[in-house]
Order: C-alpha cells, then sequence, then structure tokens
C-alpha cells in the first residue's frame, strides 16, 4: 500500500493514452509544465496590473514566451540525458530476458541511480550464474549434466582434427541403484551419491570430462586415449574405486557399478549425444550379464538391444492372446527311477518366431514388472493341471513352481498362494516353491518370514540354483527349507572338475546335515548320474531324463507308469 501511494501521480500519467508507453514523455510533460505555468501567470500578472500599450504588452509576451520555450528546450534536453541510466539500465534488463545477454553497465557512480546501475549489473551477472548453475550442473553431485557434457564433448569433436583424435566415453552405473535408494533414507541417499561422485572424480584426468545423469549413471569422456589398454585400466580403477565400503553417517554401504564403454572410431560422423546413447547401450548389456560387468558398445550390441525392444513390444499382451504356454520337467528319484515330482517351466509360443527361449524374455518380464501376473499364472496353470492329473486318476506327485524375485517382494504373496491352492483344489502338500539365494538376502528378517509363513500352508520351500549366490551358512540355516537344488553349472563338469565336484560334494553333506533333500539339475549323461548316487543324492532333472516337454506328453507318461503299477 505504501508503493501505492507513492506511485499516484506516475500511475495517473499512466492513464493517458499518449503517455502510456513513454517514462520520459511523463518526465518531459512535467518539467513542460512546472516550467511554464509559474512563468506565464506571472507574467499574466504583470500585463493585467501594467498601463503600458498593447504594443509594448505584445512584445513582452513575445519575448516572454520565446524565452520560456528556450529555457524549456533546454531543460528538456538535459533531462532526456539525466533519464539515460534508466533508460540505459531499461534497455540492459529487456536485453538480458530477450537474448541472455548481461548488459556492461557503469559502476562507479554512487548516487542513487549510479547505485541502480551498478547492483542491476551485479545482480544480472549473479542470476545468470546461478541460471547457469541450474541448467548445466546436478545440484546433489555438482557434477554438469547431461546437456553440458554433450555440449562440452561436442565443442572438442569441432575443434580442427577433432574427428582424428580418439575420444573415449564410459557410462558408469551403481548397480541395483533403485533397491539401493529406497532402503535409504533420503538425506543418506544423496550423501552416498555425493561420495560416489566425489571417488569417481579423484579416478580422472584433469582434462576428463564427468557427468552426472541422474537415477544412478555418471558418464565419463576421457579425451586422450593412449591405447586399448587403457581404457580397461580405467574401467578396473572405476570399479575397484567403488567396491570400496562408503561410509555414510556412520554405516558402511557396498555397491558395485557396471560399466559401458565407447570410441568415436575414425571417421565416424557421430556426434556428442550418439557416443553418450552408445555408451549407455553397452552399459545395460553389462547390467545383463551381471554385477560389476564392463562392456564395448559394438553394432552388434545395439542390433541385439533393437531385438530386445521389439521382443518387449511384443511381449505385451502375449499372455491375453494365448501365447504362453507351461511345459512340465520330470524330477526323478535317484534310487527308484521313478517320476517323483514336475517343474513348471513358462515358454512363450510366438505365431511367428516360434518357441521363444526363456532366457530371452523372462528377463524383459522381470525388467518390466509383467513376471508378477506372468508368474501367478503359471502357479494357477500348473495347480489346476496337477490337480486335473490327479482328478483322472494318476498317483499324486509334486508340482514345482518357480517364485521371481518380484513375486517375493509383493505384500500379498502368501494370500496369492493360498487363494490359487483354494481355486484349484490342490492339496498343498503336492505344491513346491523355488526360490533364490539373490533376492532371499536383500532382507533376511523379512525373507524368513514369508518362507515360514509359506511352510506353515504346508508347502515346499526349495533352494534353487544353490552355490551360485551368496552360500552363506550363517544365512542357510536361518531359511526353512525342505530342499537345496545343486545347480547344473556343477553337475556339467561333475566328473571331469575336481572344482565342481568338491562343491557338488559339499552341497550334497551340507544338505545331509541340515536334513534337506537334494535335487541335482542339469542331469545330462549316465556318468553324472552315477556320480550323484554314489554320493546320495536324492533326485535328478535334466535331458538325461526327460526334456521340459508339454501336458499331454506328461499325461502320456503317468499313463504308462500307471499301466506298469498294475501289472
Amino acid at each position: 500500500m505504501h508503493s501505492d501511494r507513492q506511485l499516484w501521480l506516475y500511475s495517473s500519467l499512466a492513464r493517458l493514452k499518449f503517455l502510456k508507453n513513454s517514462y520520459p514523455a511523463k518526465i518531459m510533460l512535467v518539467a513542460f509544465l512546472g516550467t511554464h505555468v509559474p512563468l506565464l501567470t506571472l507574467v499574466l500578472s504583470f500585463l493585467i496590473s501594467s498601463s503600458s500599450s498593447w504594443e509594448m504588452t505584445v512584445r513582452v509576451l513575445g519575448i516572454t514566451l520565446l524565452a520560456t520555450l528556450g529555457g524549456t528546450a533546454a531543460t528538456l534536453y538535459a533531462l532526456h540525458h539525466l533519464l539515460a541510466p534508466i533508460i540505459v539500465t531499461s534497455a540492459g534488463l529487456q536485453k538480458y530476458l530477450d537474448a541472455e545477454i548481461l548488459p556492461e553497465l557503469p559502476r562507479e557512480f554512487t548516487d542513487e541511480v549510479g547505485t541502480l546501475m551498478g547492483d542491476t549489473c551485479q545482480t544480472l551477472h549473479q542470476l545468470d550464474e546461478l541460471i547457469h548453475q541450474i541448467k548445466n550442473y546436478d545440484n546433489l553431485t555438482g557434477l554438469p549434466n547431461r546437456q553440458l557434457f554433450c555440449d562440452r564433448l561436442h565443442q572438442i569433436l569441432l575443434q580442427p582434427h577433432g574427428d582424428e583424435r580418439l575420444i573415449a566415453v564410459f557410462s558408469v552405473g551403481i548397480d541395483d541403484y533403485i533397491a539401493i535408494n529406497h532402503s535409504l533414507e533420503p538425506e543418506k541417499s544423496n550423501l552416498l551419491l555425493r561420495a560416489v561422485a566425489h571417488r569417481l572424480k579423484t579416478c580422472l584426468n584433469t582434462v576428463d570430462i564427468c557427468a552426472y545423469l541422474g537415477n544412478g549413471e555418471l558418464a565419463i569422456a576421457r579425451l586422450e586415449i593412449n591405447s586399448f589398454e587403457s581404457m580397461i585400466e580405467l574401467s578396473q580403477l572405476i570399479s575397484s574405486a567403488l567396491a570400496k565400503p562408503f561410509s555414510v553417517e556412520g554405516n558402511l554401504i557396498y555397491l558395485t557399478a557396471s560399466i559401458g564403454i565407447t570410441i568415436n572410431h575414425l571417421g565416424d560422423p557421430g556426434g556428442a549425444a550418439q557416443l553418450l546413447q552408445q555408451a549407455h547401450i553397452a552399459l545395460y548389456q553389462a547390467k545383463l550379464q551381471g554385477r560389476g560387468q564392463c562392456k564395448f558398445y559394438s553394432p552388434e550390441i545395439n542390433a541385439q538391444l533393437q531385438e530386445r525392444l521389439a521382443l518387449e513390444n511384443e511381449l505385451h499382451g502375449a499372455l491375453d492372446r494365448g501365447e504362453m504356454v507351461v511345459f512340465y520337467q520330470p524330477l526323478i528319484d535317484l534310487d527308484s527311477g521313478k517320476l517323483t515330482a514336475l517343474e513348471a517351466l513358462v515358454r512363450w509360443q510366438h505365431p511367428t518366431r516360434g518357441l521363444v527361449s526363456p532366457a530371452k524374455f523372462i528377463p524383459i518380464a522381470e525388467a518390466n514388472g509383467m513376471i508378477i501376473n506372468l508368474g501367478e499364472w503359471v502357479l494357477q496353470t500348473a495347480c489346476a493341471q496337477n490337480r486335473a492329473w490327479q482328478l483322472a486318476g494318476f498317483p499324486p506327485i509334486r508340482i514345482s513352481v518357480n517364485l521371481s524375485a518380484r513375486q517375493f517382494e509383493q505384500p500379498d504373496l502368501v494370500q496369492v498362494v493360498e487363494r490359487i491352492l483354494q481355486e484349484t483344489e490342490l492339496e498343498p502338500s503336492y505344491l513346491e516353491l523355488e526360490v533364490t539365494e539373490s533376492f532371499l538376502m536383500n532382507d533376511i528378517d523379512n525373507s524368513v518370514k514369508i518362507l515360514k509363513e509359506l511352510r506353515n500352508i504346508g508347502l515346499w520351500v526349495a533352494l534353487d540354483d544353490f552355490g551360485t549366490g551368496y552360500s552363506s551358512l550363517n544365512y542357510l540355516k536361518r531359511f526353512p527349507l525342505d530342499m537345496l537344488k545343486i545347480d547344473r553349472s556343477f553337475v556339467n563338469d561333475v566328473t571331469s572338475n575336481s572344482d565342481s565336484a568338491a562343491v557338488t560334494d559339499a552341497i550334497i553333506a551340507l544338505a545331509k546335515s541340515l536334513r534337506l533333500n537334494i535335487t541335482a539339475e542339469g542331469v545330462e549323461t549316465k556318468e553324472q548320474l552315477d556320480y550323484l548316487q554314489n554320493r546320495g543324492c536324492n533326485e535328478g532333472q535334466g535331458f538325461y531324463f526327460c526334456r521340459p516337454v508339454p501336458a499331454d506328453t506328461i499325461s502320456n507318461m503317468l499313463e504308462k507308469d500307471a499301466r506298469l503299477l498294475e501289472v
């Protein structure tokens, strides 16, 4: 309100149409009126009271008018130039708003308008620095962002002979970043990310460019490549640096990072954005291979990514279109040779691609979350099929179904399993759920709780791919399990590799000491079967016995076994 009272004259003049858009015109009008009205009033008063002749009166009026106009012109000229600081300041502000060009205003004057020019210039420079910081730098890590990274790299590529200089772009991604971020409080997560950025910078040269791209991914441009080995050395240096524990508010946090690398090959017209995209594609491929991996970009990798994207698009709706089927692979009792259980394995019967390997589409379903609906459908289908075999008069057997990491994380997992058992009318004792070490270790206390709830239903729980994960005896004894499944990687060369044989023997001995049943996966030869039988393994599964086959084939096998039993 106070400022409104101070601006009453300015506001009043602004309402006049011919003065609305010109501040100097307002000043000139006030100056004109201010110099003419008093003087003309004085002259008029003189004339009225004077007894001079008309000639004298006209002469006096003429001289007075000329003198007034001259003085007014000089006054207006001076005022116009005295208004120049305000006009220049206004024009500088407008130029900055329109074109982001900083004005150069004098700062040596100390009066009010001089202070206005100096403060405006300083404020705009500070504002420009702030805007530049916000637009080009990550607020959390202080590193350049994607735009500034590409701009700097682009300028280097534009330099003379820039196309002859070999430049490597590294894309460094923190493994399981989303899970780590969710498991920490926001402030701790921010501190961890700052520490990662700081430690990464210690691995670089002064001329290297480093940026934070978001979601736990950082980019590095190495501008001087001496050899291929130097890039390997840098990737190893980064991996080892980030593998060391981070201390965040007294807590030690361990993490790993995957790395994708690309090089601007001579004569390649691709720019900075393309190099960064290639490095990101290589990083994506590295993450698919596991944690802490490093991958170089190649056209073949890009083709694989395009293939994966096509599969992901086609995977949407595949379940609704009836393209998913469940195959079953027998588990054989190694003492009697009889079929004791079946593992349900999902297959994708694509209308044009044929039978798509689970190794191709399961990781996609895991990544985009489709595995939850798919896994529930497999569980429902397998339980219903097992019940159908029982109703057909076949001897009851276990049906084994894999649980994915995402399924295990669902808060209603136990309720979903109970519902499916009720809907299919399958006794819980004929259902076995397989879990893997890796996702059990994410939250051990919660994993123990869920496994206990599942076993309380009355079903079986098996630990799949044992020996390939953490394999910690301290944690293993806490998990309520019924069976260990020896991974096929050990069974594959158990008769030819002493290390695999030693691990297999140790797993069997461990399972026996914990009173757990043992199933060996990947049995393909008679020699492997004999070895496992001699070591006391309970069950075997693999191509030596039977490949995964459709339900109809299993029905024929069960019918054949039933006739043999009758005989």
